[in-house]
């Protein structure tokens, strides 16, 4: 199956339509990618769920253990783990049926990429979510 992703266009739209994002793999080290690009998504008016076992809190938000712990309804599901886990973090991603599977830069996975694909669902891999979303103001 041929790997294909939203435009920059199609990403910028979703990114508009989008209000809640959980982070899987977000730390609470403010040295760390996903703190800071999760804070920068936060600053600009996102609604950020941190997903992450082994911490209790980031932003001021209790963080879950995992995407089946959120209450409500999510977007984007933003991935900060790395490329062989995308498969299980995609495989419990269908489980809270969330809009929009998203892995960071450096990020891909075909089986993962293949299974959201049959289920009809809206992937990016491989992109920034905070340079996506200066890119599509």
């Amino acid at each position: 199956m041929a790997i294909e992703y939203p435009t920059r266009q199609e990403t910028g739209d979703i990114l508009k339509n989008s209000k809640t994002i959980a982070v899987v793999g977000l730390s609470n080290n403010p040295e760390r990618t996903s703190y800071m690009v999760s804070k920068a998504m936060q600053d600009a008016g996102y609604d950020i769920i941190p997903v992450n076992p082994t911490i209790d809190e980031v932003f001021g938000k209790k963080a879950v253990a995992s995407l089946k712990d959120i209450e409500g309804h999510v977007d984007i599901v933003n991935v900060f783990r790395r490329s062989e886990q995308l498969l299980d973090v995609a495989k419990e991603f269908l489980e809270i049926d969330a809009d929009v599977f998203w892995s960071q830069l450096g990020l891909e996975n075909e089986e993962a990429y293949d299974l959201l694909k049959k289920n009809n669902k809206t992937i990016v891999m491989n992109r920034c979510i905070k340079v996506e979303h200066a890119l599509t103001k």
